[in-house]
């Protein structure tokens, strides 16, 4: 019976053996391939508008009254409520295009240096 328990008392210490050596094994395996953080930076042209409406609301509105004035001059009936809205909708978008090439004229350019971190 001392022969099997000392058997035993091997195998389980082989066996604890052979896990702490797994278990150091994987811990050294992440820890070689640990992330390391580096920062990378690039230059970055960033457009500057010198306008308080730089959602071109203005050009837009404007254009879209001009628009509908001009389309309510055309047809008659259910035709004239059309082009009254159509001369609206074109307009609006010619509006918003005339301002954005004004603001575009007006518009300097800066290169800015941006770094951020990156984990290889």
């Amino acid at each position: 019976m001392q022969a099997i328990n000392s058997f035993y008392v091997i195998g389980e210490l082989a066996m604890k053996k052979t896990l702490v050596l797994t278990a150091g094994l994987a811990l050294g395996m992440f820890g070689a391939t640990s992330l390391q953080a580096r920062q990378v930076c690039h230059n970055v042209r960033v457009k500057h508008i010198q306008s308080q409406d730089n959602h071109r609301l203005i050009g837009t509105g404007v254009g879209a009254v001009a628009g509908g004035l001009l389309g309510h001059q055309v047809g008659g009936g259910k035709g004239k409520t059309l082009a009254t809205v159509g001369g609206a909708v074109a307009g609006g978008v010619v509006g918003n295009q005339v301002q954005k090439n004004a603001q575009n004229k007006k518009a300097y350019y800066t290169t800015e240096r941006r770094c951020e971190e990156v984990n290889d």
